[in-house]
């Protein structure tokens, strides 16, 4: 009893000794809660237990536990630095539960947090870590890729310096593989480094032996192709692969053709940043593939004979029988002029007591000269340049597209009266035609002849005249000036062409060009000196590389009439008398090179 009592009495003095001097301020530090950045630590920690303890994660009381604690403190501050933290580990703790627990509740739970998280948050920089894991979850848990690509998209738009985008981009490029999803517009169109450029819809033009497909891009694309030797069940196919390249879903369906000799043609998205495009060919004797700047396109002519379906097409060398040959009657076009010679008859020198019989003979009436003519050239196509959006050259009110329009629709009649020719327009209207389209209607429609109709124009309005190009490399620094404004480029993408052309310029009519140009602008030249136009000047015939011109299989020429510059010149141009001898004209040079060319063979 008594040791009792000396030890209580010890205790207490030893208990007023340890108690500080301001005792009031020891009671306010033992009532204050613990710093809220301390708390988050407790809370992470516990959640680092959950996910390395096996004995604690494999309840789901601990991991609603674990919830509890990063919600009590986000609750206590709802607008402290720590808040949107607190936000995030509730998301991703539900997560991981559903993972664990297959519940569907905790699915809602984790995406209802991250969801906040990104709403009441946007700035921090968690706000795109929680979109890019909604990404994730509406991909991978709620099997909804379009919904996963737009938290996907909130990223590349507006997080472009977040630590995500890099991933975020990543997998929108692989749901635009997969699931056919457009790429946000950032992503193709921006001015980043890293952008992937847009290939557009595919165009083409095909007859039996000829194919033009042209193929777009936003920007230089880097590709390649690879041609594929064909089976017993598939053609030859020829494929181009564009490079860090984007096509649009809706731009991925097969083009079935039904006749020429392109079958169809297949774009798709190949691989997450690679557009490949597969040409589907009957049969490819030979290709060429070049591209072409402003807007940057490539271009592909195949060339190849069509396969008729009764003749089935080689596979190899087989033997034959030899058999007579047999007489086939071959009935005649009836745009094929056939000459038959009535001089050499064979004659009966068997003596007969009948009288002979003398039929009469129809009269052949002589060929006219148009007729002859048209012999060596059916078909020409001739070519106002621009149209629609593209005006051309204007100056005085008047506009090139308008102008080589009206002296085509002038020249289309001269030439199939005088040349019993037919004759095709590339433009009939006020309507806008590639450059690449005008030369594959050229090809497409078989024409023996080529005629590109243009207006010039100079920075000096002094400069007036004629000038006649044909397509080849030029070191002229006046054609290359012409062809760059034809061409709407620029004189130094014109001096790259060259190195493109110099391969393209091996199977062209270049000669043959030539000699059409010179005889079309001589006369022109000669009829209006003698008609009292004698002050046009004469600027020769020229040769440089322009677009319009690349790929034409006939003999190919680009006639600049006149300089829309040059007030005296506009006269001209506005001229009825003047515009009719151009007209005239230009069919009697078709005329003149028509019979030299025949003459010839």
């Amino acid at each position: 009893m008594i040791r009792t009592v000396i030890y209580i009495s010890v205790l207490f003095i030893t208990t007023l000794l340890c108690i500080p001097a301001n005792s009031q301020l020891a009671e306010e530090d033992r009532d204050k809660p613990l710093p809220v950045g301390r708390l988050y630590d407790e809370a992470k920690f516990y959640y680092n237990q959950l996910q390395t303890t096996p004995k604690i994660s494999t309840s789901r009381d601990n991991w609603l536990k674990g919830t509890r604690n990063f919600r009590r403190i986000y609750l206590s501050n709802p607008k402290s630095e720590i808040a949107p933290s607190c936000l995030f580990m509730l998301g991703r703790i539900y997560g991981e539960m559903y993972e664990r627990f297959q519940n569907g509740l905790d699915l809602d739970e984790s995406i209802s947090y991250f969801k906040e998280t990104t709403k009441l948050f946007p700035q921090h920089r968690l706000a795109d870590d929680a979109f890019f894991a909604l990404g994730q979850l509406y991909l991978d848990k709620k099997n909804n890729p379009q919904q996963a690509a737009e938290y996907l998209t909130e990223i590349v738009t507006n997080f472009t310096n977040g630590d995500m985008h890099p991933d975020a981009e990543n997998l929108l490029k692989v749901l635009s593989l997969e699931h056919d999803i457009a790429l946000p517009k950032i992503m193709v169109s921006s001015s980043r480094d890293n952008k992937l450029s847009y290939v557009l819809p595919v165009k083409y033009w095909s007859s039996e032996n000829y194919t033009r497909v042209v193929i777009m891009a936003s920007g230089p694309v880097n590709y390649k192709e690879i041609l594929l030797e064909g089976t017993d069940n598939t053609p030859r196919r020829l494929y181009i692969d564009f490079k860090k390249s984007y096509i649009e879903p809706q731009y991925r369906s097969p083009v079935p053709i039904e006749d020429g000799l392109l079958k169809r043609i297949r774009t798709g998205q190949f691989s997450s940043d690679t557009v490949r495009v597969v040409l589907d060919i009957e049969s490819i004797g030979s290709y060429k593939i070049y591209s072409l700047p402003d807007p940057f396109r490539v271009v592909i002519d195949v060339r190849g004979e069509k396969f008729s379906k009764e003749t089935p097409k080689p596979i190899g060398l087989a033997k034959t029988e030899k058999k007579p040959a047999k007489q086939i009657e071959v009935e005649s076009p009836s745009n094929v002029v056939v000459l038959r010679d009535n001089k050499k008859v064979a004659v009966n020198l068997k003596p007969s007591s009948d009288p002979v019989k003398i039929e009469s003979v129809p009269e052949i009436k002589p060929l006219s000269l148009a007729q002859q003519l048209g012999l060596g050239v059916k078909k020409i196509v001739l070519d106002p340049g621009h149209g629609g959006k593209d005006p051309g050259a204007m100056a005085f009110g008047l506009k090139e597209k308008d102008i080589v329009l009206d002296v085509a629709k002038r020249l289309a009649p001269v030439l199939k009266k005088e040349l019993g020719c037919e004759v095709v327009l590339t433009r009939k209207d006020d309507t806008f035609i590639s450059l690449e389209e005008r030369t594959a209607l050229a090809n497409t429609n078989n024409a023996d002849l080529f005629i590109s109709l243009h207006i010039n124009a100079h920075s000096s309005a002094k400069v007036r005249g004629l000038e006649t190009y044909y397509l080849n490399l030029t070191t002229n620094a006046e054609a290359m000036r012409v062809a760059a404004r034809e061409n709407a480029t620029s004189t130094h993408q014109m001096s790259e062409l060259q190195d493109i052309l110099s391969d393209i310029m091996k199977n062209s009519k270049i000669d043959e060009s030539s000699r059409l140009a010179q005889q079309v602008h001589n006369s022109i030249l000669t009829e209006a000196d003698k008609r009292g136009f004698s002050d046009i000047k004469n600027l020769g015939v020229k040769q440089a590389p322009f677009y319009v011109l690349i790929g034409a299989q006939m003999p190919a020429i680009l006639i600049e009439l006149a300089f829309i510059s040059n007030e005296k010149d506009v006269d001209n141009l506005k001229n009825h008398a003047f515009l009719e001898m151009l007209t005239r004209e230009i069919a009697e040079g078709i005329r003149a090179y028509v019979s030299a060319t025949t003459a010839q063979l």
